[in-house]
């Protein structure tokens, strides 16, 4: 786990510093009509860059040398990864809502060990309500697919 905090957290600290190089280019300070651009970048970063060395400190200091993550562990992170990814892909050909509905039936009944009317209410409802606020209300265009292509959309 030591090398893990140690990489994580460098990256971090190198990451904040461009966030920082950036920011300081764009004006951290105070304009006629408020804060430049680079004000808040600059003191996110600031405060993530500094966070960061309080962990590099800290591990260098404390941390044992244990696994990052554990069989079982690694495990739980897939049932996550796999159907996300697979939410990703199905995307591309059926549309965000159908591909959300299945995403979500799939995930509640095997992660989740919900009863199959509770899946079905929440895979078909989630989807429908959200094409009625982003489709209809929002106006906001979102990934179709056939079957909205078919009903007219």
């Amino acid at each position: 786990m030591r090398v893990a905090d140690l990489v994580t957290a460098t990256m971090l600290i190198l990451l904040g510093g461009v966030v920082l190089f950036d920011s300081l280019r764009l004006g951290i300070g105070w304009g006629t009509d408020g804060p430049k651009s680079g004000f808040f970048p600059f003191w996110l970063a600031f405060l993530m860059v500094m966070t960061c060395g309080a962990i590099l400190v800290q591990t260098l200091r404390t941390a044992q040398d244990k696994p990052f993550v554990t069989r079982e562990q690694l495990t739980t992170v897939l049932q996550v990864l796999v159907p996300a990814l697979g939410l990703v892909v199905l995307i591309q050909f059926i549309g965000l809502y159908v591909a959300s509905a299945i995403y979500m039936a799939f995930y509640m009944r095997w992660v989740g060990r919900h009863s199959w009317l509770t899946v079905l209410v929440m895979a078909i409802g989630i989807p429908v309500a959200t094409f009625v606020i982003f489709e209809r209300w929002f106006l906001v265009a979102m990934p179709k697919g056939p079957l909205e292509a078919w009903l007219g959309y």
